[in-house]
């Protein structure tokens, strides 16, 4: 018998590190946080990776329309970070505005800090009803700024940011996460076949 808060709750353990997700388009650039991102080779000559953007935020469409993102593994020191990109709407707001970014290879912003970065060209899609898979190859990728190619820091998980998130973004980031439940509900049901014919 399945029971949806608990499945729920252990299905938590399989999620990624926190991410950022850059997009940008015609010359606007947003941001966005996700911890559903995993590697998707094995080959190192061929660097890839996935992440499930959800259809309702601004970037989904950004990263549909362009067939790029930038992809940033956050560090323990960058809950500003995840609270700045994560709980507001780029549809609003300019999401990057006193985020120190640079342009990387492909145009798309690239956090100046971050563990590490990698810029992605998408090479296909999966519908998945309340959001798209993008499968992306890595094309280059950093450590932010930093000359060195070593990360910096300790990487986030959901589970540090979850326990250590100051206690005044408590409810709204519960608030947050119940609106996203409920629009995610009503989309899930319905997955229909892409296919991805580039950019």
């Amino acid at each position: 018998m399945l029971q949806p808060d608990l499945t729920y709750q252990l299905l938590r353990n399989l999620t990624s590190p926190v991410v950022a997700i850059t997009a940008e388009r015609r010359g606007k650039e947003n941001g966005m946080i996700s911890d559903a991102a995993v590697r998707a080779s094995i080959v190192p000559s061929i660097p890839r990776l996935s992440v499930y953007i959800h259809k309702f935020n601004y970037s989904h469409d950004m990263i549909y329309a362009t067939g790029r993102f930038g992809l940033h593994l956050l560090n323990t020191q960058q809950l500003d970070i995840v609270r700045r990109l994560g709980f507001f709407s780029g549809r609003d707001q300019d999401k990057l505005a006193g985020i120190p970014h640079h342009r990387g290879t492909l145009g798309v912003p690239v956090l100046d800090e971050c563990f590490a970065h990698f810029e992605c060209r998408v090479v296909n899609v999966m519908d998945t009803g309340s959001s798209t898979l993008f499968l992306g190859d890595v094309v280059a990728m950093g450590c932010g700024r930093a000359a060195s190619l070593e990360p910096k820091g300790e990487l986030l998980t959901p589970t540090y940011f979850r326990s250590r998130m100051p206690a005044e973004w408590r409810q709204e980031y519960e608030a947050k996460l119940k609106e996203a439940q409920q629009l995610s509900a009503e989309m899930s049901r319905t997955i229909k076949p892409v296919v991805w014919k580039g950019k």
